[in-house]
Parts: structure tokens; sequence; C-alpha cells
């Protein structure tokens, strides 16, 4: 079911009382009249995508080319990425580690190429998916540009980025990613940060386009404690990379009440600082309750 701006807001404003925030959000800019959307369109830091706020992760328990979607099966898996698009969500965020490109590029294939963000992901360390060998970053998004059926990929990352040092560890790659994106075949290059040291390389490195991290209000699988991520997203964001939070619910430890979803959305809507949310989903239940958690978080 698709919503206008104007429906969501007078649907939210009749329901809503007032909304409890965190001490953690009390500092933060003044409630304005309004409330999220999240098939709001936004700008990717500076990267000129342009999709909705809310992305679906096909990564839920992801690792050598499995994860919760594929276990699903294909029918169900393709049926699944079809009702979250037609609820709204435009961002599809996958990784050759989830085994999900074939899942997405089936279930997609029906709509306009040009309505949707394609974001993938590199793997380029040892396990984690089938092969032992680890070719060019050119050979690989050539594969998955046949995997996902389309001529270009919105954002490709390394995947899973720990060291300080990457930006030269993986020099190779990067320079692969820039000519691609020169040519127009990527739209962006980044990184998806599991280290807080490699998050504060990419506040500084140029070559970077976006970044995922992890964020949440209370610190659950993220790289170091809130009080510390905190201001190295804002710098991400004030640096115009485009910031992808993952792990809003971390990975599942704040889904255990509503108090903690609540403020989890709360939290990093707030922030100032992140332009797209990317929750897993695996059933559509998880797409509900976000976008009506979402639609509870004051502007």
């Amino acid at each position: 079911m698709h919503y206008s701006r104007r429906s969501f807001i007078e649907k939210a404003a009749a329901g809503m009382g007032a909304v409890l925030l965190n001490s953690r959000l009390a500092g933060a800019a003044p409630v304005t009249e309004g409330y999220h959307d999240p098939y709001e369109t936004v700008e990717i830091g500076k990267t000129g995508i342009k999709t909705t706020r809310l992305s679906m992760g096909t990564g839920i328990s992801g690792f050598n080319r499995q994860s919760n979607l594929i276990r699903l099966g294909y029918e169900q898996g393709v049926s699944l990425i079809r009702e979250i698009y037609e609820r709204g969500v435009r961002m599809f965020d996958m990784a050759d580690g989830y085994g999900t490109h074939g899942f997405i590029s089936d279930a997609l294939k029906i709509y306009p190429r040009r309505d949707y963000a394609l974001f993938t992901k590199i793997w380029f360390m040892r396990g984690g998916i089938p092969e032992a060998e680890r070719p060019d970053a050119e050979t690989l998004v050539t594969r998955y540009l046949k995997e996902l059926q389309t001529d270009y990929i919105d954002g490709v990352q390394l995947h899973c980025v720990s060291s300080g040092e990457w930006n030269t560890e993986l020099s190779d790659y990067m320079t692969s990613l820039a000519k691609l994106k020169q040519k127009g075949i990527i739209r962006s290059h980044g990184l998806s940060c599991h280290a807080l040291a490699a998050v504060e390389t990419a506040v500084r490195e140029p070559w970077t386009d976006t970044v995922h991290v992890r964020i949440n209000a209370y610190g659950p699988k993220m790289d170091d404690t809130v009080e510390k991520v905190e201001p190295v997203v804002k710098q991400l964001h004030q640096a115009g990379k485009g910031v992808i939070a993952m792990k809003v619910l971390g990975e599942g430890e704040l889904a255990k009440s509503d108090e903690q979803r609540d403020r989890s959305f709360s939290y990093v809507l707030r922030l100032g600082a992140v332009d797209i949310l990317n929750i897993g989903m695996d059933k559509i239940s998880d797409i509900v309750d976000t976008e009506n958690r979402i639609r509870k978080v004051l502007l």
C-alpha cells in the first residue's frame, strides 16, 4: 500500500501523542511540525544517486552466498522483494557473499531500472565465499552486471573493511572501481566498515563516495561506543560522504522491546548525518514494523 506524503502525515498526526525520546536525543535540533517518511527521496551524499530513505537489506545471516532471503526459496524470496518494492522501497542492498543478486534481479526486472537503486559489495578476504580466488574489481563487476541483469550498478563497496590502512592495502580495487565509475558502469564506490579506524580513514579519503557504518542508540554490534562512533558519523556527513546506517537494531538485539525499537529509529533519524537506513528484511512484518516506527519520529 502506497502513502502520499500528505496522507501519512495526516494519519501519523491523528494517531500520535507525545514522543518520548531518551536523554541522548534531548540535545537534538528542536522538533518541527511533521513526521519522517520512510519513502521520501533522498540523495546519498554527493553521488547524485537519489532513492528512498529506507533500503532493503538482503544479508540477514549472510555468509558464503547464503542468507535468510536465499533460505526462503526462490518463489517466496522473489515474492517478498516485489511486495517490499510495492510498499515503496527503492533501494536494495546486496553483497557477493549474500548470494542475493539473482533473487533481486529476477524480482525487479518487471520494473523500470531507473526507478530503483542497486548496491552490492566485493568480498576480498579469505573465506566468506566458496571460491579461493579473489579476482580484480573489473572481473567481479562484470559478473555482478550479468547476475543483476543490468547495464550499471549504483554502488559497489568493499565489504567488511576493518583496517585503518585500507586505502593503501586495497588500492588496486580502488583504482579499478574508479575507472569503472568513469566509464559509467558503476555510479559510486565506497566501503562497508567494521571498525572505527576504517570509518575514520573514510572521512579523510577523497575516493570514498559512500560508507556503510554500524550505528544505533545503544551500542550492540557497533565498532565502538555510541559516544565515539557518533562524532565520526557526523564527520562523514560533513565531508560529503553518503552515509548508510546498518545495524540500526543491533542485528536484532534491539528488537526485543517496543521502547528499544522506537529509540533506535529516533536516534538514527535525528542524528542529521544519515542518508539511508539499511534494514534487514526477510518477512513482510519487518517492513511494516519499520515503516510504522519511522513515521512516529518527529522531524
